[in-house]
């Protein structure tokens, strides 16, 4: 089933952008009736106006799910499955004459000589005018200036056009003969062009970790992949052109010849440290700059305008053979396109980092199939499953090893025989461990119940422990003046500060998660509990004492429930503040949970899978969050009513 629905994605995801289409005009049309209807009967401010708007939430549902297929390309692999395959052949002719383009001002904007030119140039004035004359002798210093000329004047013999040799020139000449030939055969036509069997046999695009088929499955994209092929000659000659006028070898070999004296001097040995360093040094730099003008990069700056035109050629012709695709690519994929790289195709812009909403869906069925061998979970572990839990694992979770020290008398000691015979102290210490068969009960398990576990405990003992000890500090003196500055203390410290020390004492054992976690959680129902107890109105409690209550009554019956809508809040917070610190907390020190599998994710650029967790703790957060919001209408109902 699941590798069925990964084939058929790009079909499901063709009608599921109709659906969605048609979902968020027909909620528009419905909540604009609605306004009218209920218009008259509304005043701004009531918190009434804000319920019932169900169809609202679908035109935002739907808005936010067509704004992710289209930025991910998710529509346009539904509606045009072959476009990224053909935009990958294009991009194969890119990536071949690239290196053209890069020398070129139709590819960054100044001719590569020029730019060349410049820096070069630059960089012989300032090592002329950082000559360090303490290091040099006067005749030393006038050998130096003169090197710098000779260095300078390659430049000036390599810009010149009447030093272009004759073989760069025909070079250049048949380099401009085979780009206007590549020109002409991609305005042919695609008659002819037919895809083989191995790249019709190809898995469909996004279906496995290659992201794009690499082999042309279309006419156009045969062209295109042809071409490519024997523009690969054309860039091999254009790597091999070379200008070296004849007037430069003179001077080439003067500059060396020179150099070599003064490294010859420089290793004389007869300077002290700090000269010795100096003169090496400026040596080195102007060896440097003279053996970069001693490639033959530089050529005149009219010599490549040839090769510019038909480069400009090519792109047109590149564009006329793209037809429709040209379109097609500006409406319904964003960003830079299809790069080829090596002996890949990878989609880039937003589409490289934002993977389409089936691909996510896909993955997700695949961890949550619960069969591991069939590569269903991960890393050996299901997301969501059940499993036969042994009782005495609780037992070790919630009993501590200390109760068995608290029984009289002494663990057993081996007799001289070397046998052991346990007594009742260490039965019970075993009992503690969790070391005796108690029988199995079914327990769920996997990643995602691990997690959501972690979170309940540790919200349990939160608001066990920090409701109680809130009301309290609303009411007494004693306990708010004592609790609250250890509270205050450790309250604003960051969850994350936290944990490094935490997880370092428990290790990566539940342990240390769940108690990080009960620190936040303990935290905010303190406060939320104290805000609430001392917001009671002082008629409601004075009322109370002159009908008899006495303090536990009214702490029951008054307190409490004014404080429960502080309370209920701030139980709404604190999931949504323990469930990130949660992640965080796996990330650092972890072997299952949603968490741990975001932070593998991470480490392998694995995007489908960390948005697959993104989306998991989105809608668990959503989940906890709606049933919060049912507990809080059935808790309080008076609230926003008064």
């Amino acid at each position: 089933m699941v590798e069925w629905f990964s084939d058929n994605r790009a079909g499901f995801a063709a009608v599921i952008v109709v659906l969605l289409m048609a979902m968020f005009i027909w909620s528009i049309v419905l909540g604009r009736k609605q306004a009218v209807l209920t218009a008259k009967d509304e005043v701004f401010g009531d918190p009434q106006r804000t319920r019932g708007g169900w169809y609202w939430a679908l035109s935002g549902v739907a808005t936010l799910m067509l704004i992710w297929f289209y930025f991910s390309w998710g529509i346009g692999r539904a509606y045009f499955p072959t476009a990224a395959n053909e935009m990958c052949q294009v991009a194969k002719l890119e990536e071949v004459v690239s290196p053209i383009k890069a020398a070129l001002p139709i590819g960054s904007r100044y001719y590569k000589s020029t730019l060349l030119v410049a820096r070069n140039s630059d960089q012989l004035d300032t090592v002329e005018s950082e000559l360090p004359t303490d290091a040099f002798t006067i005749p030393e210093q006038a050998k130096l200036k003169a090197l710098i000329s000779k260095v300078r004047s390659l430049i000036v013999n390599s810009s010149d056009p009447k030093n272009l040799s004759r073989e760069a020139t025909k070079k250049l000449d048949q380099l401009v003969l085979q780009l206007n030939a590549l020109s002409m055969e991609l305005r042919g036509g695609l008659e002819g062009f037919s895809p083989t069997a191995k790249a019709l046999a190809q898995p469909k695009w996004g279906t496995t970790h290659v992201e794009i088929p690499i082999l042309p499955i279309t006419a156009r994209g045969m062209l295109f992949d042809g071409v490519a092929t024997k523009a690969r000659e054309a860039a091999t000659l254009f790597r091999k052109i070379r200008n070296h006028p004849p007037a430069n070898v003179t001077i080439i070999s003067d500059v060396k010849a020179r150099i070599a004296k003064f490294k010859k001097v420089n290793a004389s040995g007869k300077f002290d440290k700090k000269t010795d360093a100096d003169r090496v040094a400026y040596v080195k730099a102007v060896e440097r700059i003279f053996r970069r003008l001693d490639d033959g990069t530089i050529f005149p700056a009219n010599s490549l305008d040839g090769v510019n035109g038909a480069i400009a050629g090519l792109d047109a012709a590149r564009d006329h053979a793209r037809g429709s695709l040209g379109t097609i690519e500006a409406i319904f994929f964003p960003g830079i396109g299809v790069v080829k790289s090596r002996t890949q195709c990878t989609e880039q812009g937003s589409a490289r980092w934002l993977p389409k909403p089936m691909d996510v869906i896909a993955r997700f069925l695949k961890l949550a199939n619960p069969d591991i061998e069939g590569g269903g979970g991960y890393k050996g572990v299901p997301l969501l499953w059940w499993k036969w839990l042994p009782v005495a694992d609780l037992v070790d979770f919630v009993t501590p090893d200390w109760i068995a020290d608290l029984w009289p008398g002494d663990y057993v000691r081996h007799g001289i025989d070397g046998t052991i015979s346990p007594n009742f102290k260490d039965r019970l210490l075993n009992f503690a461990r969790g070391d005796l068969y108690l029988g199995s009960i079914p327990a769920l398990d996997g990643h995602l119940w691990d997690s959501v576990f972690r979170v309940l405990i540790a919200m349990g003992l939160g608001i066990f422990l920090g409701v109680p000890l809130g009301l309290f500090m609303g009411v007494s003196r004693f306990f708010k003046s004592f609790f609250d500055p250890l509270i205050e203390l450790y309250r604003p410290v960051p969850p994350l500060a936290w944990a490094p020390l935490i997880l370092t004492i428990f290790g990566i054992t539940d342990d240390g998660k769940v108690f990080l976690l009960f620190m936040v959680a303990f935290a905010i129902m303190v406060i939320s509990a104290r805000t609430g107890a001392s917001g009671t109105q002082l008629s409601k409690i004075r009322a109370s004492h002159s009908l008899g209550a006495s303090d536990r009554q009214i702490m029951w019956n008054v307190i409490l429930p004014n404080a429960l809508p502080e309370i209920l809040t701030g139980v709404r917070i604190a999931i949504g503040v323990c469930w990130g610190t949660l992640v965080a907390a796996e990330i650092l020190a972890g072997t299952t949970g949603v968490g741990f599998i975001e932070n593998i994710a991470r480490t392998v650029s694995d995007y489908e899978l960390i948005w697959v967790t993104i989306l998991i703790m989105g809608m668990l957060g959503l989940l906890f969050d709606l049933i919060m919001r049912w507990v809080i209408d059935k808790t309080i109902p008076w609230r926003g009513k008064g």
